[in-house]
């Protein structure tokens, strides 16, 4: 009987693994194709769906990111985010604030600018199917924390079957609410100019300067 339900077991198990290990190969797939961009610059979507109030919010914007250096500037239409590595500035337009604080390594912060390797650690993922974006044939993959400790309970990403690259991410927290980042379109290895990264204060006459360090 023991062995009977050894078997069984086993057997009701190969499905999943089979999901993780195809779920594990597609990722090493997209990895390699990212790790070999030193620059990305990506046209991005966000949306908010808050649960508590139905709130919800979006917006569009730019991403240029210089991978080799961990520097990168965020454009949209309410704020603009500026790193050069080492300070953050944080535009907010409509307030007409800049606030400045230090870069923080925040394993819980999913956005555009690690969008293409938050995958890589404290997940397990599980390849749960295929979708379809208009006449674009999708990869899902569905990422679980294994730290239980985190404010979110999944996310959903999918990948261009053809391409390999990331068409989006959902993120899903604790308290019902979702998060989307689409990229619309993405551009690797384009020369960015280093002024990107680099806060100019003069562009910004009559902004209140909030220095957070």
């Amino acid at each position: 009987m023991y062995v009977l339900l050894s078997v069984i077991t086993l057997v009701g198990a190969m499905p999943a693994f089979a999901q993780q290990d195809a779920a594990k190969k597609l990722l090493a797939e997209v990895s390699k194709k990212y790790d070999s961009y030193q620059t990305i610059q990506a046209n991005f979507s966000f949306s908010a769906i808050q649960a508590a109030n139905k709130g919800r919010y979006s917006d569009v914007g730019t991403l240029y990111l210089d991978k080799k250096n961990n520097k990168y500037q965020i454009t949209m239409n309410n704020q603009d985010l500026i790193s050069d590595s080492k300070n953050l500035h944080t535009i907010l337009k409509d307030e007409k604030e800049v606030q400045i604080a230090e870069i923080e390594n925040n394993a819980d912060a999913i956005d555009p600018s690690n969008i293409f390797s938050f995958y890589k650690t404290g997940f397990k993922y599980t390849l749960v199917g295929n979708e379809k974006s208009g006449t674009t044939l999708l990869d899902v993959v569905q990422l679980t924390p294994t730290d239980t400790k985190k404010n979110y309970t999944k996310i959903k990403l999918r990948i261009n079957k053809s391409t390999k690259l990331i068409h989006d991410a959902t993120i899903y927290d604790k308290n019902g609410g979702q998060y989307n980042y689409t990229i619309k379109s993405q551009t690797p290895n384009k020369k960015l100019d280093n002024s990107l990264f680099t806060f100019n204060k003069s562009k910004y006459s009559g902004y209140e300067i909030v220095d957070l360090r």
